[in-house]
């Protein structure tokens, strides 16, 4: 039997033991698939520390990379696929995106080193109306704003962990009484969801490893039936009798006067 080429020419038959013309491309051609690894964008002030220690103890065969994201939405992160999941600040455009809120931020004031607001333990923004409130947006995001903070050139407003995590030289920040609480919330594409993601999730909820939730959850192992009692079905043995401690009375049972009276 003749094998026809690609190119239209013909040779003999091969032997059954080569491979067929559908392997013809060679292993080195074909793109091995890379491993799998769970890559985390978040925005300023959030800490993934201990969520991220969690995953390392649970999870050793995928690596964890979690990057901060100051400026660029981390949201778009995800949607770009450069980030499978991120840590944001709401509001956000919710589009595509499974959305898990997490926990509430205070807001604080941040002045210029020896504001009179250095003199209280918190403000209400209603009491700062003759003061020169800047636009962290328009400055570039918070840490530019803090800088031009520094400078006496206004007052910004900005969730009490970014402050803290920036935490800018000649500044003082005190806690905004009357001004909107932000939200940190973990997104997602809900496309993409698989039991990786599921696994953080749970981390990041408090679950523990043990829960029947977790998909790497290990089944319980069950307890061993004791062994059967290979001694027989018979009475057990009675127990030895304890031995007496002094000589049987001779006298005993035989009545008054009745011991002989040996001869003196």
């Amino acid at each position: 039997m003749l094998q026809g080429y690609p190119g239209g020419g013909y040779c003999e038959d091969v032997p059954s033991t080569t491979s067929s013309p559908d392997d013809a491309v060679s292993a080195g051609d074909i793109p091995a698939e890379a491993p799998r690894e769970l890559r985390i964008a978040y925005v300023p002030g959030v800490t993934p520390g201990k969520w991220i220690r969690r995953w390392e103890e649970r999870m050793p065969h995928i690596p964890l990379h979690a990057q901060m994201h100051d400026g660029v939405t981390p949201a778009e992160e995800v949607r770009g696929g450069s980030a499978d999941m991120a840590f944001v600040r709401l509001p956000i455009v919710r589009d595509g995106l499974s959305v898990i809120p997490l926990y509430e931020e205070q807001a604080v004031v941040v002045a210029p080193k020896g504001h009179e607001i250095s003199v209280f333990e918190e403000v209400a923004l209603a009491d700062l109306d003759q003061e020169s409130l800047l636009d962290v947006a328009a400055l570039g995001g918070p840490e530019p704003a803090l800088q031009v903070v520094a400078s006496g050139a206004g007052l910004v407003v900005l969730p009490m962990s970014v402050a803290r995590h920036f935490n800018v030289k000649d500044t003082v920040a005190r806690r905004a009484t009357d001004a909107p609480v932000t939200e940190i919330a973990l997104v997602w594409a809900t496309e993409s969801t698989d039991e990786v993601l599921e696994e953080f999730i749970g981390i990041v909820r408090g679950r523990t490893a043990q829960s029947s939730r977790q998909p790497s959850a290990q089944p319980v192992k069950e307890k061993k039936a004791p062994k059967p009692d290979r001694r027989g079905s018979g009475a057990k043995k009675a127990a030895p009798k304890v031995a007496q401690r002094y000589a049987p009375n001779p006298d005993k049972g035989r009545g008054k006067g009745s011991r002989k009276k040996g001869k003196r």
